[in-house]
């Protein structure tokens, strides 16, 4: 077996080193590289240079804005990211939900939020976690009910990270009762700004916030927010 990078590769090789030289600002790259916290705005930033140059969302396909990589070339972009300092992106919107909309989204869903993810029209943030359903999320007990075209969603998310940046977030609800635990759950897109919703940060021990909780109180989110089938989130 011939590990080496084939002269293409090697090729490719250069031009994420160069690019990231020219692009990637040295404030940035010496905080990853210090460990220190980086700010909204730098995350923001990052994104916006990965988006103009189209290697943001690099394992999407070609026909949603991905560059249509190989496994190789996104080896190469990630290690030498992590060489030169580039900070990790946020992963909610273009590593979480990006893929399941791809492939759960309707074509409305598809069309209207997945640019949103690239240029950063959104930011999203994640909606699993509770008090007692972390990795265990057969135990979510936060509700969406059917009200006619809206679902009213009454519950609580925790140790929900970047959410006071956050304009979004996507969340697993119980839409069922009548069914074992593992089933009933559903998979809703839901506006922070929407009447009801209250975010309370989480100081963690290093003084820092970074993780908050999220309540929901008669939250009424459109049932066109729903993620593939109801009850298979």
């Amino acid at each position: 077996m011939d590990l080496k990078f084939t002269a293409e590769e090697e090729a490719f090789r250069t031009e994420v080193l160069d690019f990231l030289r020219e692009r990637l600002p040295q404030r940035i790259a010496d905080k990853v590289h210090n460990g220190r916290r980086l700010t909204r705005d730098d995350m923001a930033a990052w994104h916006a240079t990965l988006n103009e140059k189209g290697w943001l969302a690099n394992h999407w396909p070609r026909e949603y804005g991905g560059p249509g990589w190989s496994a190789v070339q996104k080896f190469i972009f990630e290690n030498e990211c992590a060489i030169a300092g580039a900070p990790r992106i946020v992963p909610f919107g273009v590593n979480m939900l990006g893929p399941v909309l791809i492939k759960y989204g309707s074509e409305a869903q598809k069309r209207y939020w997945l640019p949103r993810i690239l240029d950063g029209s959104d930011w999203w943030c994640q909606g699993y976690s509770e008090p007692g359903a972390g990795s265990d999320l057969a135990s979510v007990r936060t509700t969406a009910v059917r009200d006619d075209d809206h679902y009213v969603v009454n519950g609580q998310k925790t140790w929900t990270t970047l959410g006071h940046y956050a304009n979004m977030i996507f969340c697993l609800v119980r839409t069922a009762t009548d069914v074992r635990k593992q089933e009933g759950i559903s998979f809703l897109l839901i506006d922070m700004s929407t009447p009801g919703i209250e975010v309370r940060p989480i100081i963690t021990l290093d003084g820092e916030h970074e993780v908050n909780e999220v309540f929901f109180t008669d939250v009424r989110v459109p049932v066109a927010n729903l993620v593939g089938e109801e009850n298979k989130g």
